[in-house]
């Protein structure tokens, strides 16, 4: 019996075209979704709590355990006192837990507290003159489906 070889190759089909996908979208903050909070190059540190009258004393001495540890002992009071009001303006929202964020850079302490509660109103603005009474060189607020976000900066 001869062998047989083909003297051209067997047609194999094209591997399947995908389609080009489009461009994504900038993200333009104004006018969308509040875009999630990211936090890099520096030190952090989170805990989540139940959103109950005891959780801003329990934030602040975490706040205050790891400013300690990252070498910061002059803030104590300005520190525990920011930590205190917002987490007490997180709770006051009325959802089931709280989270607090910390993280330092160029001796300053950025704490956030967020409430995790959807469907607020706008947020209001009443308590910035009273978080830059405690300290606070920059603070704010804002109001997404998410729940209300709270922070303030601190000089360390």
């Amino acid at each position: 019996m001869l062998d047989h070889t083909p003297d051209y190759p067997p047609k194999t089909p094209p591997p399947p075209k995908r389609p080009i996908s489009p461009p994504r979208p900038e993200a333009c903050i104004a006018g969308t979704a509040r875009a999630r909070m990211q936090v890099r190059n520096r030190r952090t540190a989170a805990w989540s709590l139940e959103a109950a009258p005891w959780s801003a004393g329990k934030a602040s001495a975490h706040v205050l355990d790891r400013l300690h540890e990252w070498g910061y002992r002059e803030v104590d009071a300005a520190a525990a006192a920011l930590t205190k009001l917002l987490v007490r303006i997180a709770v006051a929202d009325g959802g089931r837990r709280v989270s607090v964020h910390l993280a330092d850079q160029n001796r300053q302490a950025l704490i956030v507290a967020l409430s995790h509660q959807p469907g607020l109103a706008v947020a209001e603005t009443g308590v910035l003159p009273e978080l830059t009474s405690l300290g606070a060189v920059s603070c704010g607020t804002d109001t997404a489906d998410d729940g209300r976000r709270v922070w303030a900066v601190l000089n360390l």
